[in-house]
């Protein structure tokens, strides 16, 4: 679908995302949440009974130990409330990409039933997810498309990524003001730096933590002026030695060597928030789901959020919408008892008074056309005049465009290894940009066959 159409889609979106409250700072909760009946709630004991015992496997990314607690929560609710329903949780912390490790599961025979899906694409070609039953579909405001079905009951929209601050270590390096050029972002970083504090967090031994730099970069100076870059550089009529691009990576190297802490090769994401609360460094590049964390590692740590403006000022950010979402695997469809069984979790996962404790967890964006509602932080409230914003542009990360404009899906993992690399070793740019095109012209071509 058109770029134009999906930011229609993101302005329907906020208007029930907008219902959040600001509550002046602080973690969010979900004190506010909607009373609307609980799926299976209020079955009496002997309607439980009755029922016939029936299981199915679950299985979602667990990087983020915020998301991961949400949905083990919701799991433990349902249960409780659907004696006659058993999941067995095959989530585990691993330190492969998810999308490998969905791949050593498949291979393995324990593909999940219900999967929280990213590579929607990939999973639907190869058959192994079905499309989402009309009733589930009905629950979202058209959501995203891939091969003109919905595969997806998206989790929630994807925000904005940008600069969560120490507020203290602003004041103690003189910084009194926000930046509103990628220029006076420099200046601050010199000003932290200059105080005695590590300008910036990164928690680079997860692979994923490092897609939130490198685009950064590449939206700003690459998916901001061509959303279609990538079904582009498949066809060989771009490049990564594009000066746009090489820009973008010189931009990023230049960053991780002049301002990131030294140790952010051996730096998990889980560490990031302590670093921030113990002072070891004084920003952090991250998403809405940290908020919590930060608050919970030192409720009196005061901190701040922004989006970093490119060099001419302009707001560019993670803001459309992408196939993703709990999608059921191709084996669960085949059996009716355990389909419903899915069905029933997912319904339950949507309704308000859970959906907002998942929502208010890890501060994210309601997909459901049903309004949401929970209160939101200080640091939330900016996300959301971010997406309502029409003069910010929203865009997706490198690999989170399907269609024509979806790279090989093993590609994401391998350039963002190559461009630790280039930190590392203090490696030529162009060089390593000409390794990029090398790599993705043969991974086309091994998708191909």
């Amino acid at each position: 679908m058109s770029r134009k159409k999906w930011m229609r889609f993101s302005a329907l979106i906020l208007g029930a995302s907008l219902v959040l409250s600001a509550c002046g700072g602080g973690s969010s909760n979900a004190n506010n949440a909607a009373n609307a009946p609980t799926s299976g709630g209020n079955t009496a004991p002997s309607q439980q009974e009755d029922k016939q015992p029936v299981s199915f496997t679950i299985g979602y990314a667990t990087g983020d130990p915020a998301t991961k607690k949400a949905i083990a929560d919701t799991i433990q609710r349902f249960t409780e409330k659907n004696s006659h329903i058993t999941i067995k949780d095959y989530s585990e912390t691993s330190s492969a990409s998810y999308l490998d490790w969905l791949k050593t599961k498949d291979a393995v025979g324990e593909f999940p039933d219900l999967v929280e899906m990213r590579d929607t694409e990939v999973f639907a070609d190869a058959g192994k997810i079905v499309e989402l039953p009309s009733d589930l579909i009905e629950l979202f405001n058209d959501p995203p498309k891939v091969e003109g079905k919905v595969w997806n009951a998206p989790m929630q929209v994807n925000s904005p990524q940008g600069i969560i601050y120490s507020k203290k270590a602003y004041e103690a390096a003189g910084v009194t003001e926000l930046p509103t050029t990628y220029d006076e972002f420099l200046e601050i970083q010199e000003k932290l730096k200059a105080s005695g504090i590590s300008p910036l967090v990164v928690g680079g031994k997860d692979i994923f933590h490092m897609g939130f730099w490198v685009n950064k970069f590449l939206v700003d100076q690459v998916y901001a002026d061509d959303p279609d870059w990538n079904s582009k550089r498949t066809a060989q009529e771009v490049s990564f030695t594009d000066a746009n691009v090489v820009q973008a990576m010189t931009d990023y190297k230049e960053l991780f060597q002049n301002y990131v802490d030294k140790g952010w090769l051996s730096t998990g994401d889980n560490q990031t928030a302590s670093f921030l609360v113990t002072e070891k460094a004084a920003q952090l590049f991250s998403g809405t789901w940290m908020f919590t964390q930060i608050a919970e590692a030192d409720p009196n740590f005061e901190f701040g959020f922004y989006a970093i403006p490119d060099r001419e000022g302009k707001l560019n950010v993670i803001g459309l919408p992408s196939p993703a979402g709990w999608s059921i695997s191709t084996e669960a469809s085949k059996d009716a008892g355990k389909q419903e069984a899915i069905k029933e979790f997912i319904r339950f996962f949507f309704e308000p008074e859970n959906y907002s404790l998942y929502l208010a967890s890890i501060n994210a964006i309601p997909s459901t056309k049903e309004a949401v509602t929970y209160e939101s932080s200080e640091q939330m409230q900016v996300v959301l005049e971010l997406m309502a914003d029409p003069n910010v542009n929203k865009s997706l990360a490198i690999n989170n465009w399907w269609g024509e404009n979806q790279i090989p899906p093993q590609f994401r993992n391998w350039y963002y290894k190559l461009l630790q690399e280039l930190v590392v070793t203090d490696g030529d740019v162009l060089d390593y940009m000409k390794q990029a095109d090398t790599e993705y012209d043969n991974q086309v071509k091994v998708n191909a066959m």
